[in-house]
């Protein structure tokens, strides 16, 4: 993933009302109206939110007659969730190397 990419993954993701929507999404697709219920703001406010995460690519919508139904896209989410995992583990590594710089430490204290 690129450093830009992962950076508007993250930048979209830092708003509680995207976040709801694709944790919402998660369990399925919903219509608009579904997933603007819980929120407290005008329906053009809550469609600027929609046209962010579909803008980030974590979320696409498909109009059938009346109805825009919304779906997660879970590639960029796990192209993210890939580099949290390599985060971890160089911080793992870290605090490994920390942990034993503080076990040799100790050893020649006593």
């Amino acid at each position: 993933m690129s450093q830009r990419r992962l950076d508007l993954v993250f930048a979209t993701l830092a708003d509680s009302t995207r976040r709801a929507v694709v944790e919402r999404l998660a369990s399925g697709p919903a219509s608009v109206s579904e997933l603007a219920g819980p929120h407290d703001m005008a329906l053009p406010t809550f469609m600027r939110h929609l046209k962010v995460l579909e803008d980030a690519g974590l979320v696409r919508s498909v109009k059938k007659g009346r109805v825009r139904t919304c779906h997660i896209e879970a590639a960029p989410l796990m192209e993210v969730q890939g580099w949290l995992a390599w985060q971890r583990q160089v911080w793992e590594q870290r605090l490994d190397r920390l942990d034993a710089l503080a076990l040799s430490l100790e050893k020649d204290i006593e």
